[in-house]
């Protein structure tokens, strides 16, 4: 018969139960996105459904090595959560604010975003082969084109 796993902890030393309570606080401050949607008891169906995606999403989402801030953002934020970006150097913790989902953050950087659009270049040929540039006007006949076009 086995014993309960209660019964094995109480019979192990001090010193070993406490670097197991210390272990166990430093994994639940690491976790995987899949581990921390089972730790908060959601499934992917309903994280999915607080999100506004299908659930193939989520499962996607947390097999990802490789996310975008904004979408780890909207993952943490259907689970409940904040993103908080926290620079670690050896003298300081830096939070870094560009990141936050206040108002003002967002604000700031939509008005930081809006950028001039510039005209596409394309090449031109001129009568002695030079090449040169000139603005895009729309679809352009490549010169063989052209002939078979008129004649």
């Amino acid at each position: 018969m086995s014993k309960p796993f209660s019964t094995l902890i109480k019979k192990m030393p001090a010193e070993s139960r406490e670097r197991i309570r210390k272990k166990t606080i430093a994994l639940k401050k690491e976790m995987a996105l899949a581990d921390l949607r089972q730790a908060r008891k959601l499934t992917q169906a309903q994280l999915a459904k607080n999100m506004k995606v299908n659930q193939v999403a989520i499962s996607k989402f947390e097999h990802q090595s490789d996310l975008y801030l904004s979408t780890l953002r909207k993952f943490l934020a259907g689970m409940g959560a904040e993103l908080k970006v926290v620079a670690k150097f050896p003298e300081a913790e830096i939070t870094i604010n560009q990141f936050s989902s206040s108002k003002s953050v967002k604000q700031k950087a939509v008005k930081t975003a809006k950028v001039k659009t510039k005209k596409v270049l394309r090449p031109q040929t001129t009568k002695k082969a030079k090449v040169g540039f000139k603005a895009a006007q729309g679809p352009r006949k490549r010169p063989l084109e052209q002939k078979k076009a008129h004649g």
